[in-house]
């Protein structure tokens, strides 16, 4: 049974950075897309990054194109989300997401994705 747990979230004032971890337990992450999703308040769900199983990087936000850098330590079966440049707007909950085996490609779609973690909440502010 997949599960995934984020982590690094917290307070940080604008121009700012952090690191988002996700671990992912029960499965190999080789085997495997992650992706990043964050939902600010009283918007929708949104894709920032992707990691495909053969460890391609896409980054679909614009407003984080440039600011964010998607890596992974397979070792530790962990999957990072960097943001630098931290703006207001990038407050919200964020969210790591599996797809399902088979499904090597990255999408933005969160539907597309299948288990979840519980997320942690980024605020960016002075």
């Amino acid at each position: 049974q997949t599960h995934l747990v984020e982590s690094g979230g917290g307070l940080v004032q604008p121009g700012g950075s952090l690191t988002l971890s996700c671990v992912v337990s029960g499965v190999d992450l080789r085997d495997y897309t992650i992706g990043w999703f964050r939902q600010a308040p009283g918007k929708e769900r949104e894709a920032v990054s992707c990691m495909d199983s053969r460890g391609n990087p896409v980054v679909y936000a614009d407003s984080v194109k440039g600011r964010a850098t998607i890596s992974a330590d397979n070792t530790g079966n962990t999957v990072y989300l960097h943001l630098n440049s931290l703006k207001p707007e990038d407050t919200g909950d964020y969210y790591c997401a599996q797809r399902h085996y088979g499904l090597p490609w990255c999408t933005e779609i969160a539907s597309e994705y299948t288990y979840w973690g519980q997320g942690t909440q980024v605020t960016v502010s002075s």
